[in-house]
């Protein structure tokens, strides 16, 4: 296709008005039902955590609203309909990484923590040391995962509502941001949480309707349509997409040993980082008990796995209808397959409704970033490492209101720079970070007796820079047409996720760190953790001693 073709492309697939009218509406009830749940946010237990009064049903819908971003509709079934078997093996490693989650980490972790992440690793260890390098690795995690959806909305807009300039993208990355700070400032976790549990209804039912209504075009038969996406495939006018078999494995991640060692680096990522994301963990501590965050949990991975099949259908779906060439030629690239083939089903309706979910997506995915990371903030740095818990629930809760305030400007002015630029390595490098200064941290403190606070030092932060360094210096950054800088070279690690490397480093500089020193943990303390993790006997005490 020429530009003109494409310009005509993006002004064909949609009503911007109908959609910025969708969204609106969106807003306005969100809006209402987070001032109503706002009602009752007197304590900071119900500011941080929703007072733990949400059920493990609720919670699990929430939990797959905040874990649902628009990388997991947009992303999944754009690189599905554009790699096929490769694409889908996204959906696999975030699906899986719920097992983790639930065998090893969930339950216990209900019972032993309060507020935060830093709670449990600070339970029988050092307070202030391990509540920083815990709270800095949260506030990273998340700043990192925040400016990715920021960027991404700005991609967006060109996307689904043709604002091709730049100034334009800015001002709808603002409006999110502002929108996202409004809903942390009035609802806290309990309106986060709902705005959550609305776009995650949302999003798989239409997901849902739009997988159904492509079945129905191929008789309900899932062959006819695999056939028909290879065949077109295979009619690309592009060489290399048209000799891509997508049914089979290696369309992206075949040929050299270094692509297949990166999609095993990308894998490990993103299988150990879910259990290591500090706004999914935050989660489990907004029910009143150890059992519904275990039965919170299952319903998650229902609802992530049902929605992880929908786009199997949409993305080979889209190819089959929406062809290829025109996917990669539309604004947004291959992200653009799903609201194309929202548009082929349902005409501007449809496309609108799957555009304001989309926003919605983003909406909702920013603010649970946004009070996972003020709470860690007040509660963490603030109450306990500067003013050595010495304040009020409602000092906490200021400051945490504040910290909104300032990260969500930061994250404002972040997404508006890297609007336009490759942000992908920014989603790896939050899983990253989160698997290796998250991940072997949390495991040893509630399975390690003899761990003790220098191994949990050395464990997250040589997690954290490890990960940073290697992300910095890879292909992801620098040395490629793809990178976030085309122009420079300075990529000497080969890697584009330095998960293979950065991961088992953390565990075993714990495992170092901790049988280096004589520095045991407390004894009494670690039976404690071991009681109240296994059976949540005084979970709902304060954990700070």
């Amino acid at each position: 296709m020429n530009d003109q073709s494409v310009t005509v492309l993006a002004a064909a697939v949609g009503n911007p008005a109908a959609n910025i009218a969708i969204f609106g509406a969106f807003v306005l009830i969100t809006l209402f039902v987070v001032i109503r749940a706002s009602r009752n946010n007197s304590t900071a237990a119900d500011f941080f955590t929703g007072g733990r009064a949400f059920s493990g049903p609720q919670n699990g819908v929430a939990i797959a609203g905040d874990y649902l971003s628009a990388a997991s509709f947009l992303g999944i079934a754009g690189a599905i309909a554009v790699y096929g078997y490769d694409g889908f093996l996204y959906s696999i490693g975030f699906l899986v990484a719920w097992l983790v989650a639930l065998l090893l980490v969930a339950e216990l972790l209900r019972n032993t923590g309060k507020f935060t992440m830093a709670d449990v690793l600070s339970f029988r260890l050092k307070q202030r040391p391990v509540r920083m390098a815990a709270a800095l690795s949260t506030l990273t995690v998340s700043f990192f995962y925040l400016l990715a959806q920021m960027a991404g909305a700005g991609g967006l807009v060109a996307l689904l509502l043709n604002v091709e300039s730049k100034l334009g993208q800015s001002l709808v990355i603002g409006v999110v941001g502002i929108l996202m700070i409004v809903y942390v400032l009035v609802g806290g976790m309990k309106g986060t949480t709902w705005v959550q549990i609305i776009k995650a209804v949302l999003l798989i039912a239409g997901a849902a309707f739009m997988t159904v209504m492509v079945l129905s075009k191929f008789g309900f038969n899932f062959s006819e349509i695999l056939g028909s996406a290879q065949t077109a495939i295979g009619g690309s006018t592009d060489e290399a997409v048209a000799a891509r078999d997508v049914l089979a494995p290696g369309a992206q991640y075949g040929g050299s040993l270094e692509s297949k060692i990166n999609f095993i680096s990308l894998g490990i990522a993103l299988v150990l980082g879910t259990a290591g994301l500090p706004h999914v963990l935050m989660r489990f501590y907004t029910v009143p008990t150890a059992k519904e965050a275990r039965r919170s949990v299952v319903w998650a991975i229902a609802l992530i796995g049902a929605f992880y099949l929908f786009t199997l259908v949409l993305g080979y779906g889209a190819a089959a209808i929406v062809g290829p060439d025109r996917i990669l030629d539309a604004a947004g690239g291959q992200n653009a397959a799903a609201p194309l083939l929202a548009f082929e089903l349902g005409g501007v309706v449809l496309l609108g409704i799957i555009s304001a979910v989309a926003f919605a997506t983003i909406l909702a995915v920013v603010a649970g970033l946004t009070i996972t990371a003020s709470a860690s903030f007040a509660h963490d740095i603030y109450a306990n490492v500067l003013k050595n818990n010495k304040v009020t629930e409602s000092q906490q809760v200021r400051v945490s209101r504040i910290t909104a305030v300032v990260l969500g400007i930061v994250a404002i002015a972040g997404g508006i720079l890297a609007n336009g630029q490759n942000v992908a390595f920014l989603v790896a490098l939050a899983f990253a970070v989160a698997a290796a200064a998250n991940l072997p941290t949390i495991v040893y403190s509630l399975y390690w007796k003899r761990f003790n606070t220098r191994g949990a030092l050395w464990s997250i932060y040589g997690g954290l820079i490890s990960t940073i360094v290697l992300i910095v210096f890879s292909p992801a950054v620098s040395g490629s047409k793809t990178s976030m800088i085309p122009d420079a070279d300075f990529a000497w690690f080969p890697l584009a996720n330095p998960g293979i490397v950065s991961i088992p480093l953390a565990f075993i500089l714990g495992i170092v760190g901790t049988l280096t020193t004589k520095d045991a943990s407390d004894p009494e303390k670690a039976a404690e953790m071991e009681v109240r993790s296994l059976t949540g006997v005084g979970a709902e005490k304060a954990v700070v001693h």
